[in-house]
């Protein structure tokens, strides 16, 4: 954590202090790795493997990719994966500044990049349930019919 910002006990500038027992700040945060710093010494390594994830994904988008609905969603998470690389190809590093705390837990500072995929990939969830749910009742309804 950068403590250049001497605006908040946290080393950024508050946002908001103690909203429904959540507080939030700008900040400025390096992070050499993948998610929360994981494989902080193999950057080279890291970068390569990104990029290959990132054109396996795009792939995977533009040739192969039955389902319509997961478009969108695995567009947003290539975009995320494309900041980050982004991000390493400018700094060296990827840039995180949003910094929350909530209840009482500092939770890792993060991205809008990080967002990207984070939603992305709980889009793919809900697809997934959505899915499911639509082929169980299908099912169902054949049961009863037969």
């Amino acid at each position: 954590m950068d403590s250049r910002f001497p605006f908040y006990p946290y080393g950024g500038i508050a946002i908001f202090k103690n909203f429904l027992g959540i507080e939030f700040s700008i900040s400025h945060a390096t992070n050499k790795g993948a998610a929360w710093g994981l494989f902080a010494n193999f950057q080279q390594l890291l970068l390569y493997f990104r990029i290959v994830l990132i054109a396996g994904l795009i792939a995977y988008i533009i040739g192969f990719n039955k389902k319509v609905n997961n478009t969108l969603p695995l567009s947003i998470i290539a975009a995320g994966a494309v900041g980050n690389v982004i991000d390493y190809f400018f700094y060296g590093h990827v840039v995180d500044m949003f910094h929350f705390i909530l209840w009482g837990y500092d939770f890792p500072v993060f991205n809008i990049a990080d967002s990207c995929i984070f939603i992305g990939i709980c889009w793919l969830i809900v697809n997934s349930w959505i899915e499911e749910k639509k082929t169980r009742s299908i099912s169902n309804e054949t049961t009863y019919k037969n």
